[in-house]
């Protein structure tokens, strides 16, 4: 039987024993005699549905420490327990910390056991909604950088490896609503597509711009705002991509002030592809950027040297094949040029079903071959 983990706040341990008893049937109870140390076990569980707190509690009460708890875990479903004498502390608690529902003392057991079962349906239908976001969102949005990558591979061929770069310092680095910088690495290049073709390469590999170009390069932040202001929830991508745009800007002159921690990461990844592409090394790419100042966020940097050294041991899959015999999932470790001397495909691109379609219907003989692809892990598919 499924037992969803719940958190009783409480000072008294006696009615820390009371709720466990009656709770404990239907789910994994977890309790704390102070809102600090409900706080605490808050950040390190991410997986608890319910929080219940009662309202009189020493140097924090009920109200404040749910209030906090809003903020450390937005989707635990949240109530307080309250005596008759707090019913303005309460409402001013629902007010601050959107509370579900609030409890009079003494609670009886039925009553406990049908605002716990009303609140776990509270949790299903928030998570439910959020997965659906995600999911819709992440998907939409690659299906669309897959085709843009097509038809403009300088432009968007960085946002693939960026992507790759942002997720492996996400799994070490955790984020509240990771999902925002994984999107916002994907649609990182989006602002470019206007350029041409090679104005592109030389922005997307560090060359000086003439002043047309720098004017063009310019209005990528407007260009991207017009792309996707229109798409709901993306909001929080637009933000992240904003304060990277101006980064950017500034062509590593200074900060740009407060950052938010996903612009931090997709800032270290963007100029990390930019230095490797230049023929650094891993190392000699982040001593770069360790130079510069408080332009990159030196913990960033030091997880992402840590996910590099780890990787740096574990051998490729690399095979040379023919690009007709590409399959789904496969990912090219060099760029694939056409025998005209334009760039087909980029590095770090992985081959998914509309790209295997393209490659059908290009002409034999067409591509310079054979290709360096790398065979996906099986855990990672």
């Amino acid at each position: 039987m499924d037992c969803p983990p719940v958190l009783c706040v409480d000072d008294e341990p006696a009615v820390l024993e009371g709720l466990k008893l009656n709770l404990r049937k239907n789910y994994t109870v977890t309790t704390a005699t102070s809102g600090a140390e409900g706080l605490e076990i808050l950040k390190k569980d991410s997986t608890i549905a319910i929080v219940l707190a009662d309202m009189r509690m020493p140097q924090m009460d009920g109200a404040a420490f749910l209030s906090k708890a809003r903020q450390t875990a937005p989707e635990a479903v949240r109530m307080l327990l309250t005596g008759q004498t707090d019913i303005e502390s309460a409402i001013a608690a629902i007010n601050d910390g959107q509370i579900f529902r609030f409890l009079s003392k003494p609670c009886p057991p039925e009553r406990l056991l049908k605002a716990f079962e009303a609140a776990l349906i509270q949790h299903r239908l928030i998570t439910s909604e959020r997965v659906l976001l995600e999911e819709t969102l992440r998907g939409s949005i690659k299906a669309l950088t897959d085709v843009l990558s097509l038809t403009n591979p300088v432009a968007f061929g960085r946002s693939s490896r960026v992507k790759k770069h942002v997720c492996a310092i996400l799994q070490n680095f955790p984020v509240l609503n990771p999902w925002q910088v994984e999107v916002a690495a994907m649609v990182s290049e989006i602002g470019g597509i206007t350029l041409p073709p090679e104005t592109a390469k030389k922005l997307y590999y560090g060359d000086a711009l003439n002043p047309t170009e720098q004017a063009m390069a310019d209005k990528i932040p407007e260009v991207a705002q017009q792309l996707l202001g229109h798409i709901p929830r993306l909001e929080p991508v637009i933000e992240i991509l904003s304060y990277q745009y101006a980064a950017l800007q500034n062509n590593g002159v200074k900060s740009v002030g407060f950052v938010p921690v996903g612009a931090k990461i997709l800032r270290v990844a963007i100029e990390y592809d930019k230095l490797d592409g230049q023929g650094h090394s891993p190392q000699a790419a982040l001593d770069t950027m360790r130079k510069q100042g408080d332009i990159y966020d030196s913990k960033v940097l030091e997880v992402f040297n840590q996910v590099l050294s780890e990787g740096s041991g574990q051998p490729e899959n690399v095979a040379e094949i023919p690009i007709q015999s590409v399959k789904v999932g496969m990912v090219f470790t060099e760029d694939v040029l056409m025998k005209s001397g334009t760039l087909f495909v980029s590095r770090g691109f992985e081959v998914s079903e509309s790209f295997v379609q393209r490659v059908k219907n290009i002409e034999p003989g067409s591509v310079v071959e054979p290709v360096h692809v790398t065979y996906p892990d099986v855990k990672e598919r």
